[in-house]
């Protein structure tokens, strides 16, 4: 049965007029969102550990509710959805972090451990309240320690409002959730990550879709070998997430991506895609073979299904930026009726190879905002530059960035702020910029770096740019992507570069259509420009999507506004400094 449609192709006037007062919202709190139509939303979870077999080996996971991934959760915009979160994990602390719903209002359920709230404890329940404001393809994930890597996952649909449309017409929806899988678990792996010599948590062995992978498994082998023998999947845990279709139809599908380490290349065997979404936010429509997608991103993409109705076809998501150790994560696109078990007699799409990055940069640049989208201010109020880079502290590897390897206070930094509390975190103001002899083409001359905790102090309402700049890491001739993530915000990526940023680049610089999205990538040895204002009271992570570079320092907190806040909930200020007003109340 195909849903209903979502809306049918207006006018190019009318396209444009949708475009710009949908997008006029990314500017407004989300209490000026008219309620009318809008509801709570209430969920009970209890998170914990369970067996599971993501890709038909079994291993520990966390679930939601035995669920593994966990609930999806579907909305409208303006709804509040309120999530009464109980851990269960009985060893470790937990939270769950919105990804791409700003918070406006609401800072402390951003969900970051150390920097908006307290870990849940053990046994504990804490309760998640706020507003969706805008219609979009997000996702929500563990953000304590490498809980993500460790399953704690699942998507978040936000529909547009009733009475709305999106301004582009489909008759179905699909959903796909990528992540990757090891069979290590996460505490071996960070014990790895912080040990003396250091143990790098190598490639993962799956790539999963929907949290359902194959591993060694004859349906991988018929893949990668040409082996015409099926796989047997006797377990239903692992059996692939199978896109239904019926033909010439088009079919909306949203793809996000929570891999901890894993950056993607997703392409639908036969079949072009246009993205019409990114972040979050109407992008230009734009046709195309496949699709990077990077930790913390995703996209909507329309496809037509037009092909040889009597056939099924691939769908494959492949590693990009890392020499693949990793066999393709696969599934079918099956049109009705055709039995889902038919396998398509085509080859597998053909993905771009690895290091393939001038095709990475080709489709980035491709990424436009719809028209109508505000434009970003002409010029910033503040630039700060932010090299990242690989190091050591007394022997154990870092990453850090302007040499400063991030380690976060016992005190939530969100508290420690609103309520003026002294010692609580590192004081040192963090530096806006790096030396200028610095050589981002070779490691670095001196290796060591500091670890530091401090917070970048933004005025409220300016405008801030900021420059991430890539370098070559420890070993001779590396330099890794980086998928950074802006909590709280959204930023219009002003553009790519190579090299080491200087004012030659500015010239360089997109004013006039850039992106708006909340994670944009960084290139080997080039750099990426990001432009957004400090429109929302809170303190903010901004940080490297991927969870080992998280683990091992390579993020800063940005702060603005904060005497702006409300009261925040003493639940989430029940440890640290904060523990003690938790028990006495805040100090007026």
């Amino acid at each position: 049965m195909i849903p209903p449609s979502h809306g049918s192709y207006p006018s190019l006037s009318s396209t444009m007029a949708k475009c710009f007062i949908i997008t006029l919202c990314f500017f407004l709190s989300a209490l000026t969102h008219s309620t009318l139509a809008s509801k709570a939303r209430h969920f009970k979870w209890e998170v914990g550990y369970m067996f599971w077999s993501p890709d038909c080996v079994e291993n520990v996971v966390i679930g939601i509710n035995g669920q593994f991934p966990g609930p999806t959760i579907l909305a409208k915009a303006g709804d509040t959805i309120v999530v009464e979160l109980t851990n269960k994990l009985h060893t470790e602390g937990v939270v769950i972090h919105w990804h791409g719903i700003r918070q406006f209002g609401t800072p402390w359920a951003d969900g970051t451990a150390s920097i908006s709230q307290c870990a849940i404890n053990p046994e504990e329940t804490f309760v998640y309240r706020f507003k969706v404001d805008r219609p979009g393809t997000y996702f929500y994930h563990g953000h304590y320690g490498m809980q993500r890597s460790a399953g704690l996952y699942g998507s978040l649909i936000v529909e547009v409002a009733d009475g709305e449309k999106e301004p582009f017409h489909y008759d179905g929806e699909l959903h796909m959730l990528l992540s990757d899988w090891w069979h290590e678990g996460i505490h071996e792996q960070s014990v790895g990550l912080s040990s003396i010599p250091f143990r790098w948590i190598g490639e993962p062995q799956s790539l999963l879709i929907e949290g359902r992978g194959q591993y060694n498994c004859s349906l991988a082998a018929h893949f990668s070998n040409g082996s015409s023998t099926m796989c047997e999947l006797r377990n239903t845990q692992c059996t692939p997430h199978i896109l239904h279709v019926l033909p010439n139809k088009t079919y909306r599908l949203r793809i996000a991506s929570t891999t901890a380490l894993s950056s993607l290349n997703l392409a639908i065997g036969n079949h072009k895609m246009v993205v019409v979404e990114a972040d979050g936010n109407y992008v230009q429509p734009v046709a195309v073979d496949d699709l990077d997608i990077y930790s913390g991103e995703s996209y909507s993409v329309l496809i037509t299904t037009d092909q040889n109705p009597a056939m099924n076809y691939w769908v494959s998501v492949s590693v990009r930026g890392r020499h693949p150790q990793t066999p393709p994560g696969l599934t079918i696109l099956n049109y009705h009726p055709n039995s889902a078990s038919k396998l398509p007699t085509s080859p597998l799409p053909i993905s771009p190879a690895w290091n393939d990055y001038n095709h990475s940069k080709a489709f980035a640049n491709k990424i436009l905002a719809a028209m109508g989208s505000p434009k970003p201010p002409p010029h910033p109020d503040r630039r700060i530059f932010l090299l990242n880079t690989q190091n050591k502290y007394n022997g154990y590897t870092k990453w850090a960035i302007n040499n400063v390897s991030l380690v976060l206070p016992a005190t939530p930094y969100l508290g420690s702020m609103k309520y003026r509390l002294k010692n609580a975190f590192d004081s040192a103001m963090p530096p806006d910029n790096f030396p200028s002899d610095y050589d981002v083409m070779k490691p670095p001359v001196n290796a060591n770096s500091t670890l530091g905790g401090g917070v970048y102090m933004l005025k409220f309402n300016s405008v801030i740019d900021v420059i991430l700049q890539n370098a070559n890491a420890l070993t001779e001739n590396v330099s890794e992507i980086h998928p950074w993530h802006l909590h709280g915000h959204d930023f219009w990526v002003l553009g790519y570069g190579e090299g080491k940023f200087s004012e030659k680049d500015e010239k360089k610089l997109n004013l006039k259509n850039p992106p708006f999205k909340n994670t944009a990538v960084i290139f080997p040895y080039g750099w990426t420009a990001l432009r957004f204002i400090t429109d929302n009271p809170g303190a903010w992570a901004f940080h490297c999507h991927i969870e080992p570079h998280l683990h091992m320092g390579m993020g800063v907190i940005f702060a603005e506004g904060v005497h702006l806040i409300g009261n925040i909930p003493m639940d989430a200020l029940g440890c640290g400094m904060t523990a003690k007003m938790t028990m006495n109340g805040p100090n007026p």
